[in-house]
């Protein structure tokens, strides 16, 4: 098969499928990515053939223009609600059909058998619709928005679908791919096929001394690169001091280099680092303090280990929420929660301290292995093309 994956122009939404697109070559397929500028650097740091399709889209200019100086998104405008979801996929859906023709462009060319996107790219649909082939979706994981969204990219999508004669309005997926456990489904969203969440968080070194376990329990900090960059820095300097009361514990901290001289004074038990694939070295890690991202939420999760959520944006609230009912972590949803390190210590240390949580979480590593692997989930992809 030709297989032709689409992404929306985040680098983080594009490395869910990383796997399965691995899968697809050793199986012998030929796969191709385009995407806008924002994701062919992801891609091609994966062993991936690109196109680069249209300009770059700069998605932190999403968030950045209406936040005050030294604020983050959620002290503006809190957690994410279903009215703010449908609200924002307006841009998401847009954007879409800004780009579909030059997809389906592409696509009249190279000829493809099947196309994969992920939730946040509605264009896939189109051209599948167009060209009469099979399209499959690929959640990123905890997915409460996507079935929320679908409302508004029939409304402004249905257009289009009319001038290029796709019968009905826009195409619902052949398959919907769902790396979310059982225990991290979200209540409504509308059910998928499994498949199991193999970790990729680009490329980097590990360096040797994190490969080995500490004396002293060790939690690993990640908060993505965008949170310290939208207004987290404060944050930041919090999660430190909050260290700096926990000498019981080692901390490693990723941090972009361009924030290390802003942060202060840093306690002895933190160890500060540049962004670092967590997959090397996460089987040597007591517990993980995170933003909740879901490529973050899931690698940790599959590898067994407690997680503290400090939630940001958009699916991370329902992601730390269900953690937290699975006994698998703790979070902190609120800024006054997240802000105040006396509160961040006391959850770290009832992380490390409490027996149901290390149990929850291990529970939850060893189901997310036994779902089927991206290997196994092509050959549906196979029988999918050949049922089309």
């Amino acid at each position: 098969m030709r297989v032709l994956i689409l992404s929306s122009p985040e680098s983080t939404h594009f490395t869910c499928m990383v796997p399965l697109a691995w899968a697809l070559r050793g199986a012998g397929h030929e796969v191709l990515v385009a995407g806008q500028p924002d994701i062919v650097p992801m891609a091609r740091s994966a062993g991936l053939s690109t196109v680069t399709v249209g300009r770059q889209f700069f998605c932190k200019d999403l968030l950045t223009p209406p936040l005050p100086p030294g604020k983050r998104p959620l002290e503006v405008v809190g957690p994410l609600t279903p009215q703010m979801t449908v609200i924002g996929s307006r841009v998401w859906v847009l954007h879409s059909r800004y780009l579909a023709p030059r997809y389906l462009e592409l696509a009249r060319r190279w000829k493809p058998d099947l196309v994969i996107s992920e939730i946040f790219d509605w264009s896939a649909l189109i051209v599948g619709g167009a060209l009469g082939i099979p399209v499959v979706s690929h959640r990123w994981g905890v997915d409460p928005m996507s079935h929320l969204m679908r409302g508004t990219a029939e409304d402004l999508l249905a257009g289009t679908c009319e001038r290029l004669g796709i019968e009905g309005g826009l195409p619902q997926p052949d398959l919907v791919l769902d790396p979310a456990p059982p225990q991290l489904l979200c209540p409504g969203t509308p059910p998928g096929t499994p498949i199991r969440h193999i970790p990729f968080n680009g490329t980097g070194e590990v360096p040797e001394w994190l490969r080995r376990r500490g004396e002293r329990p060790r939690v690993c900090v990640t908060m993505g690169r965008q949170t310290i960059a939208l207004g987290g820095l404060s944050m930041f300097r919090g999660i430190i001091q909050a260290f700096g009361d926990l000498p019981e514990a080692e901390a490693v901290m990723t941090v972009q280099e361009e924030f290390l001289d802003q942060l202060g004074t840093v306690p002895p038990n933190v160890r500060l680092i540049p962004p670092t694939p967590l997959a090397g070295f996460l089987d040597k890690t007591d517990a993980v303090v995170t933003h909740g991202g879901a490529n973050t939420l899931l690698t940790v999760a599959s590898f067994g280990v407690r997680q503290l959520i400090l939630p940001q944006l958009v699916d991370q609230f329902q992601g730390g929420d269900l953690l937290t009912a699975a006994d698998a972590g703790l979070t902190l949803g609120t800024a006054e929660e997240q802000n105040d390190p006396a509160s961040v210590a006391r959850a770290v240390r009832t992380l490390l301290s409490e027996d149901r949580l290390a149990k929850g979480a291990a529970e939850l590593g060893r189901t997310i292995a036994d779902m089927p692997s991206p290997a196994a989930v092509v050959r549906d992809l196979e029988n999918l093309r050949c049922a089309y």
